[in-house]
């Protein structure tokens, strides 16, 4: 098992999932049961995968649910081109959104080969 609390993807993924739910906030009322509800699961998958991978003894099955947690980080980057092109975001929060999204999936496929070093 490992602690969620020492991890840093985990602390930025807590951290991006509150940016998406702010940035959601302002995009129109009849998104609520679309794009809105899907970039907010998105965003909640990669927490929740995090976690429920460090939950497993298994460096092998973490690695598994990171798999999903940069499935669904990469799912975000597809509803921020939603987003963008439906002029619900500006083009500097798009960049810089984006530009958080990939340091996220940096994170992930870093802790991925990690794990996969530890036998």
């Amino acid at each position: 098992m490992h602690n969620l609390n020492e991890l840093q993807v985990y602390k930025k993924a807590l951290l991006y999932k509150k940016k998406v739910r702010e940035i959601t906030k302002r995009f129109p009322k009849d998104e609520l049961f679309g794009l809105i509800s899907q970039f907010k699961r998105a965003a909640d998958s990669i927490v929740l995968n995090i976690a429920e991978g460090a939950g497993n003894s298994s460096n092998k099955e973490f690695v598994h649910f990171l798999d999903y947690s940069i499935r669904s980080a990469f799912e975000c980057k597809g509803c921020l081109d939603i987003a963008f092109g439906n002029m619900f975001i500006v083009e500097t929060e798009y960049q810089k959104i984006f530009h958080e999204t990939d340091e996220l999936i940096a994170m992930l496929y870093g802790l991925q080969r990690h794990l996969k070093q530890i036998k």
